[in-house]
């Protein structure tokens, strides 16, 4: 441990000099293991490992996120897989450990987004999630600890350059914390609210059903938007993130982008989207924005134009938009959290659309009304947690 670390450069090259330090003189709870870990690198890992500590006090079940520019992509909890997500998260070759589980859910949330990530476990990082590691394209990870064998595959990642940090577990930081903006320094308390079972107590619509995996997964989405960029919604579902929408300025859109996200998730458990065979020596991140761009409605205008033929091994059938809506109306039992208030009942609306059933939000809308009678409409269970979750 030291008092400060010099960085190569701030948010941009530009930006020098750029160093991290305690204010109090004291040391830095982290420790470089590997690599060189710049300016954002560090935001990510701050905030990251805040949520998985919170997410793994909160459930009891180790914690892992994928971080990019300051917002979670995904996050979740060490709940067993499907066969099914298994492959469409490529860990269907491998040995998982929970910790391994937790970490292939967050990234398999939004592989898109996760790509050139940053991870945080709740956990020591083992070699199974170390494997996997090893073969996505990550800019670095903080842990509270490393087994040797982990850290020595990831000490082989990007020609010895990957970066690995070590966080104290016990590390608190002072309760009032300080940020300069413009050569003006905020000061603010610490956002020290713990998110449990026990914010999910007002429930405001009729139908009053509220299952342990959706207070689980609501949960999730609660913590997860604690530390997501503000406008923001998570949906969740079987333990993890699922699609998140964050830094929109209206609630609608952060709605939109996050459904929109969970439907593609959904999507790729589509008999036909797991059915084509992909050619040999295809990278992850190649595959991944192929069925992207397979499960979408542009996907004619690439069969038109012969473009699949560079990763398919055999011309598949497109997924009309027919099939697609079937399918999306097969899903069910999601859960839904935003970070402030539902203005108008048109985002329970869209969320309907995704499969979402139940919702916490903080209420205070002089249009709680309007959104309460819209879940009644569809029977969702709504909470209002009473606090908002803003995160700038």
């Amino acid at each position: 441990m030291s008092q400060e670390l010099m960085l190569k450069y701030g948010c941009n090259p530009n930006q020098k000099p750029s160093r991290i330090f305690m204010q109090d003189g004291g040391e830095l709870p982290i420790e470089v293991l590997n690599g060189r870990p710049g300016y954002i690198n560090f935001l990510d890992a701050f905030n990251s490992w805040q949520l998985v500590r919170e997410l793994k006090e909160a459930t009891g079940l180790p914690a892992a996120a994928s971080f990019k520019h300051v917002s979670p992509a995904g996050a979740a909890v060490a709940v067993p897989m499907s066969d099914t997500l298994k492959k469409i998260y490529f860990v269907d070759d491998l040995e998982l450990s929970p910790i391994a589980t937790a970490y292939a859910r967050a990234r398999g949330a939004d592989r898109m987004s996760s790509y050139g990530d940053w991870v945080a476990l709740s956990d020591v990082c083992d070699k199974e999630t170390a494997t996997l590691l090893a073969r996505e394209v990550s800019d670095g990870i903080i842990a509270p600890g490393y087994t040797d064998e982990a850290l020595a595959i990831l000490k082989t990642k990007r020609k010895g350059s990957y970066n690995v940090v070590r966080i104290d577990p016990d590390y608190r930081p002072a309760p009032v914390e300080h940020k300069d903006v413009f050569g003006v320094t905020f000061e603010q308390g610490r956002n020290e609210l713990k998110i449990d079972e026990a914010m999910l107590q007002n429930i405001v619509t009729e139908n009053k059903e509220l299952p342990e995996d959706a207070k689980r997964d609501l949960i999730i989405s609660l913590i997860a938007l604690k530390y997501t960029q503000s406008n923001s919604v998570c949906y969740a579902k079987d333990g993890q993130a699922i699609g998140i929408g964050a830094g929109q300025q209206s609630r609608i859109h952060c709605t939109r982008l996050a459904g929109n996200k969970a439907d593609i998730w959904y999507l790729r458990q589509h008999p036909k989207v797991l059915g084509p065979k992909f050619k040999e020596g295809i990278r992850r991140p190649d595959r991944d924005n192929t069925i992207d761009v397979y499960i979408s409605d542009e996907y004619m205008d690439v069969l038109a134009d012969g473009v699949w033929e560079q990763f398919f091994a055999e011309k598949p059938e497109p997924l009309t938009r027919e099939e697609k809506r079937a399918w999306l109306d097969t899903q069910t039992g999601v859960s839904l959290g935003s970070d402030a208030f539902f203005p108008f009942g048109d985002n329970i609306e869209r969320a309907r659309k995704s499969g979402v059933q139940y919702v916490a939000e903080p209420g205070g809308s002089i249009r709680d009304d309007n959104v309460i009678d819209t879940c009644n409409k569809y029977g969702m269970t709504m909470a209002f947690i009473g606090l908002r979750l803003f995160h700038h």
